[in-house]
């Protein structure tokens, strides 16, 4: 582990350090792309790429946003919101952003570890009751959803929650199993269930088995719901109420909901799927989900999935990431626990494709840097509705690409979009 974390200290130190050097710390603003060592006439080649996806209805519409050094040199969306209507998808379209939730959740909670209200390896019993004495997934009975388990042999702590290592699944995307348990249960996915409550719905999955030993393996699930339901606890505020406080209003995320105020209501973006044919179309009820979801007045604020916000906003959050945890006058985090964040924290189990994982962010690494060219150390993550995005601190690059379709057979948008934006570097900071 000793390589990932060098690598990523010098990284960010770099970077941090060459701007404290001029005094100041990056704040998001436009220019030209040659003054950070990008070119104007290769950056378009995005155009052509998201009008030729648009055009041909892959996507409706997209958003782009490119950063280096604080400064954006990106910013354009392409096709259209409502495909009925025609009207052209903007700029400023506020985006239902699911699990690029996680990422918010969890610098929230790291907030909290700043300020000595846990440690990383306390069990989450020690907070939040339900979870003690937890049992792991031993056999299932697909009939009938019932299920035999065997002790757990470690208790679930709070970086195994960041991590996805607990053993905790999904409801609804899951495997069979834990969404059938899941399912009967009650426990929600977070993703358009906007009943109910988290105090509620947390503490009945701490009851329910775990899908494997804590610690053993990656497992993509509820964790940052948990570690929301968390954040009430410590604070003795909701989920939304807290990051409003204490996140989205510091840093000018003006746009950022659980559920819209009605006067934003109308910015919302049309939400599409696919027909059997791949051809695609408005997506409706969907999983139990209107993609209305975020205009009613809900009650469950899932820290996993339940956000929406405008890429801008987003850009904002990653650049005080990349900052190491300040923006606009504003410290959020301190540059070290970014750097706790951002570098591997799940050792040498996988999280997927070569990937590591930090404390709510994808890491890439050594191994997996050569397959689109970012850096080593650049973290990010998305969302499940069409939206990525990621840092990488050696090269001072933010890079947003937001759609809004689920499920999508033309995901390879995604890596064009890599591709496009690390050919337009004209500077690099990796050695060769």
């Amino acid at each position: 582990m000793k390589k990932p974390v060098t690598v990523l200290l010098l990284a960010l130190s770099y970077y941090q350090l060459t701007f404290a050097q001029q005094g100041k710390v990056p704040v998001l603003q436009e220019a030209k792309p040659e003054t950070v060592g990008m070119s104007a006439d290769r950056l378009q080649r995005i155009d052509r790429v998201l009008q030729e996806y648009t055009s041909k209805n892959l996507v409706p519409g997209a958003i782009a946003y490119v950063v280096r050094d604080g400064k954006v040199v990106y910013n354009k969306a392409f096709g259209v919101d409502d495909a009925a209507a025609k009207t052209s998808l903007q700029r400023d379209a506020i985006v239902r952003i699911a699990s690029q939730t996680k990422a918010i959740t969890s610098v929230g909670v790291m907030m909290l570890y700043e300020e000595g209200r846990f440690l990383l390896d306390d069990p989450i019993s020690k907070y939040i009751p339900a979870f003690a004495n937890q049992k792991v997934l031993a056999s299932f009975n697909e009939k009938d959803s019932s299920y035999t388990t065997v002790p757990a042999k470690r208790q679930v702590t709070i970086r195994q929650l960041l991590t996805h290592t607990s053993g905790i699944g999904y409801a609804v995307i899951g495997s069979k199993q834990m969404k059938a348990i899941y399912a009967k249960a009650h426990v929600p996915s977070g993703i358009g269930t906007p009943g109910g409550s988290l105090a509620t719905a947390m503490n009945t999955l701490g009851t329910l088995p775990l899908e494997h030993q804590p610690g053993e393996r990656f497992t993509y699930g509820l964790n940052v719901d948990v570690l929301g339901y968390l954040i009430e606890v410590l604070s003795g505020q909701s989920l939304d109420v807290f990051l409003r406080q204490r996140l989205f209003e510091p840093l000018g995320m003006k746009d950022t909901y659980f559920y819209l105020p009605a006067a934003k209501q109308a910015r919302l973006a049309t939400l599409y799927t696919e027909d059997a044919t791949r051809h695609t179309i408005k997506m409706g009820m969907r999983d139990g989900m209107s993609p209305d979801y975020p205009k009613t007045q809900g009650t469950y604020f899932s820290g996993g999935a339940g956000l929406s916000s405008t890429i801008q906003d987003y850009a904002i959050f990653l650049q005080m990431m990349l900052n190491g945890g300040e923006y606009n006058g504003r410290r959020v985090l301190s540059p070290t626990t970014v750097r706790l964040m951002t570098i591997n924290q799940i050792g040498d189990v996988d999280q997927g494709a070569g990937n590591k994982f930090g404390l709510g962010f994808s890491l890439t690494t050594a191994k997996t840097t050569g397959k689109l060219g970012e850096s080593e150390g650049t973290f990010g993550w998305g969302g499940i509705f069409g939206t990525t995005y990621w840092v990488d601190p050696k090269e001072g690059i933010v890079a947003l690409l937001y759609t809004q379709k689920y499920p999508n057979s033309y995901g390879d948008l995604q890596d064009k979009f890599r591709v496009l934006i690390y050919q337009a570097l004209t500077s690099s900071r990796v050695a060769h």
